[in-house]
């Protein structure tokens, strides 16, 4: 029912109680309301059934879906798979305990009203398919930053997987933690981190459009200030890429990967698509407005909703699958569509009944394809909103009457 909910963003507790009764599974027990279809609407017990879910078990589901999904697909770089990390925010609803856990942002004009936390997620990139987001405080004294997020998203990956990162991530400690968990890395440099790289570097490879180094990555002081936990003997066999793509852009890169700059161009080509998937989880998943009002609930909601996402992604690869076509040519919110109108409309216990649906409703989704644009010059991605200027007004409780 929780991901019956996520997957139906609009779906208050008393639509899914609806949903249960109308479908009338076969786990229900066998009583007489139930025959009768006399069964209450009340959500209440619902509503205490979430709340004691024990956070664990759902942690527990949320992966099993996830690994299951990745093992199923086909990797992307000969014999390894992609992932591609990035960060992102999310708002709650202003309520105490939610408050104290993710503080709001502030100004100089005072204190929102909106706890904001951070997730530092990861994509399979061949699918989508997400693996669980580590979440911290993106304000406060318990602020954390996002690179210091993945330690556990790398320990969910399969053994020599590829990690792939934009600028933010390019940095020694992130490059140093992905080769301890035994993963190799791609990652893009600032101008400024590459130079003192290029500076100490061996040339290796010239070509018209590239330039390749060999280096003995060292930590230098300022990694060791704002990562003091690193070995004192901490060093990275490291190949650093200067690739022009266009005459507006030049590619830095440092990688663990043996590939020449064309493989990781084209590999890194596709970084951008880690944005249309947090778009997808936050926006057409409405993940960015779940209406949790507790710690444990805020996790819950989130973990299925990362459930929703890929059981999605999954139909989209078979979907793609039939039409011979890459899962990202197929559109996420056109599948989402029929996913939840040929699957979600009503529940079958029938397997025979069930099979037939399911292939229905891929017969819609092979026609969910992304329109073909001949010609485009721009990269398709999510583009970040605009910001606005915010005058955070601070919230001051008002004083009770006097008795």
């Amino acid at each position: 029912m929780l991901v019956y909910q996520r997957m139906n963003p609009d779906a208050s507790l008393e639509a899914a109680v609806k949903q249960l009764i109308d479908s009338k599974p076969s786990f229900l027990p066998d009583n007489k309301r139930v025959s009768e279809g006399t069964l209450s609407t009340n959500t209440s017990t619902y509503s205490q059934a979430r709340s004691r879910l024990p956070s664990e078990a759902t942690e527990w589901f949320a992966n099993q879906v996830s690994q299951s999904m990745i093992a199923a697909t086909t990797p992307t770089l000969k014999d390894r798979r992609v992932f591609v990390i990035d960060g992102t925010t999310i708002k709650f609803a202003p309520v105490t305990a939610l408050r104290k856990r993710f503080l709001p942002a502030s100004n100089q004009h005072g204190e929102s009203a909106f706890p904001v936390a951070l997730l530092t997620v990861a994509q399979e990139l061949a699918s989508g398919v997400a693996l669980l987001p580590e979440v911290g405080a993106m304000y406060g004294e318990n602020a954390i930053s996002k690179t210091s997020l993945i330690r556990e998203l790398l320990r969910q990956m399969p053994t020599d997987s590829v990690v792939m990162a934009d600028i933010g991530f390019g940095i020694f400690a992130v490059a140093h933690e992905i080769k301890l968990a035994g993963h190799s890395f791609c990652l893009r440099l600032n101008k400024q981190r590459f130079e003192v790289l290029k500076r100490t570097a061996t040339l290796v490879a010239t070509g018209t459009d590239f330039k390749v180094w060999s280096h003995h990555w060292r930590p230098s002081e300022n990694d060791r200030r704002g990562h003091p936990n690193l070995p004192k003997d901490a060093t990275l066999e490291v190949r650093v890429h200067e690739i022009t793509i266009n005459k507006n852009l030049t590619l830095m890169l440092v990688a663990s990967l043996a590939e020449n700059s064309s493989v990781l161009a084209d590999l890194y080509r596709r970084r951008g698509d880690v944005e249309v998937d947090i778009r997808n989880l936050k926006v057409v998943l409405d993940t960015e407005n779940i209406r949790a009002r507790s710690v444990a609930m805020f996790f819950k909601e989130l973990l299925t909703s990362i459930v929703s996402h890929n059981l999605v992604s999954q139909f989209r690869c078979q979907a793609a699958e039939l039409v011979n076509e890459l899962p990202r040519r197929m559109s996420f919110k056109r599948i989402w569509t029929t996913f939840r109108q040929f699957l979600l409309s009503a529940m079958f216990t029938d397997a025979v009944q069930w099979r037939a649906r399911y292939d229905t409703a891929l017969r819609y989704a092979m026609l969910d394809k992304l329109p073909n644009r001949p010609g485009r010059t721009f990269e398709r991605e999510a583009y970040r909103r605009t910001s606005k200027a915010i005058r955070f007004k601070r919230r001051i409780p008002k004083s009770l009457p006097e008795q």
